[in-house]
């Protein structure tokens, strides 16, 4: 995709941007980070896309520990945010930026509930099968601790990970209420900011004998 279809932010959201993700419904969320554990690896980029194809990456400065606009969008009552596996990008969100992320659908649990007949479930597998399209993640390890100077294949990367969710979202609901089991993939959702408390206060297994 052409670089022309980014709006990059530094630290937060612009108002005017922030005005245009409110007006909607649903956004698409995704994070690049430094590692998978928030504790140590700080977080780098924010990527958001609407309906529309529109994304933004909001990039994060080191020691930065708020981001107003993006608080407010990511909060607000009235707008989904959708993610690719919400677990780890609710908790670093919330351990970096004080961000507690309401509502949520996440692709990748929806998906395990849904795809039952399918032995993966990765956004690349997902997107493969639902929008036929093949996602190039050559990019996923690498370097994302200096936005300034981020390649063109990272900006690609960091796109594709938003741009197909919001469809995903929809054909994964209809095959949840064909299989009954959209009710259970909403408490499912509902259960998350819970667990990534669990998670940011490192206590594993508690569920198990």
């Amino acid at each position: 995709m052409a670089l022309n279809d980014f709006q990059v932010c530094d630290r937060d959201l612009s108002e005017e941007t922030l005005a245009a993700y409110l007006s909607t419904d649903a956004i698409a969320v995704d994070t690049e980070t430094m590692g998978l554990l928030p504790q140590r690896d700080r977080l780098c980029l924010v990527q958001l896309s609407d309906a529309q194809g529109h994304v933004t990456v909001v990039r994060i400065e080191i020691g930065q520990n708020s981001a107003p606009n993006l608080q407010q969008l990511l909060e607000s009552s009235l707008v989904q945010k959708i993610f690719h596996f919400a677990r780890f990008d609710l908790a670093t969100m919330r351990y970096h930026l004080g961000i507690k992320i309401t509502p949520v659908f996440c692709t990748k649990i929806a998906s395990k509930l849904a795809r039952t007949y399918a032995p993966k479930h990765g956004l690349k597998d997902v997107v493969m099968e639902l929008e036929q399209v093949e996602l190039d993640k050559s990019a996923q390890s690498s370097d994302w601790g200096n936005p300034a100077n981020l390649t063109d294949e990272q900006l690609r990367y960091a796109a594709n990970d938003v741009r197909y969710l919001i469809s995903v979202r929809s054909k994964l609901t209809a095959m949840l209420q064909r299989e009954g089991r959209w009710e259970l993939a909403q408490r499912c959702f509902a259960c998350l900011p819970t667990i990534v408390e669990l998670d940011l206060l490192q206590y594993q297994n508690i569920f198990e004998h």
